[in-house]
């Protein structure tokens, strides 16, 4: 198989096992023809083929080692090519993965932001709150924007009135209330009594003109 054939988009790893099983078969082909020189004497690569007085040695079979020498040269310089198509492939893999994480993290980057655009808008705004009451205790601060509050939220909010009516079905119950305070949204749990200040929350609340 050669990477020419086939275009960047469609290297796959089953590709590339193709590529380093070609591999391990020239290397045990490289390994055979090395044992052939070994047998012979044990003539390596380099050594000479003729004797001390410039004759063909008579004690080494020439073919055989010829033969076993020139395929191991061919076969090496396939190794090579093989390697560099390895690389390649691996390259192109490792590329293709890379152009599809950040593909994904772009997707889940725009889904965030969708979602975000469907989160409730805040409807009011906490502009006083009095230090001990209920409202203080639970963490209420003063310009945190109401997003939820109780069952009211931005869908259903039309007057204060709205709010009025859940503190007072809520009495001694804790309330899940929903700000948004420095772009980031808050949880928190509040529960309407009776205090040694006016009303059952102790804060002031003002409709967000839209």
């Amino acid at each position: 198989m050669s990477l020419q054939d086939s275009g960047p988009e469609t290297v796959t790893m089953s590709d590339v096992q193709l590529l380093l099983k070609k591999k391990d078969e020239i290397e045990a082909q490289i390994k055979a023809y090395y044992e052939v020189l070994e047998d012979q004497k044990g003539v390596g690569m380099s050594e000479p083929l003729v004797d001390v007085e410039g004759y063909p040695r008579g004690d080494i079979d020439l073919y055989q080692v010829r033969t076993a020498r020139h395929n191991i040269i061919c076969l090496q310089n396939d190794h090579k090519a093989l390697m560099r198509q390895v690389e390649e492939a691996l390259h192109q893999l490792h590329a293709r993965e890379k152009q599809k994480r950040a593909k994904d993290e772009a997707e889940a980057r725009a889904e965030a932001e969708s979602q975000s655009w469907a989160l409730p808008q805040p409807f009011a705004r906490v502009n006083a709150v009095t230090p001990g009451s209920p409202a203080s205790l639970s963490g209420l601060q003063v310009d945190d924007e109401i997003m939820e509050f109780g069952s009211v939220n931005t869908h259903n909010f039309r007057s204060l009135q709205d709010i009025a009516v859940v503190v007072q079905h809520s009495e001694e119950k804790p309330l899940s209330v929903t700000v948004l305070r420095g772009g980031e949204r808050i949880h928190l749990g509040l529960t309407p009594k009776r205090w040694n200040g006016k009303g059952l929350l102790g804060c002031n609340i003002l409709p967000l003109q839209r």
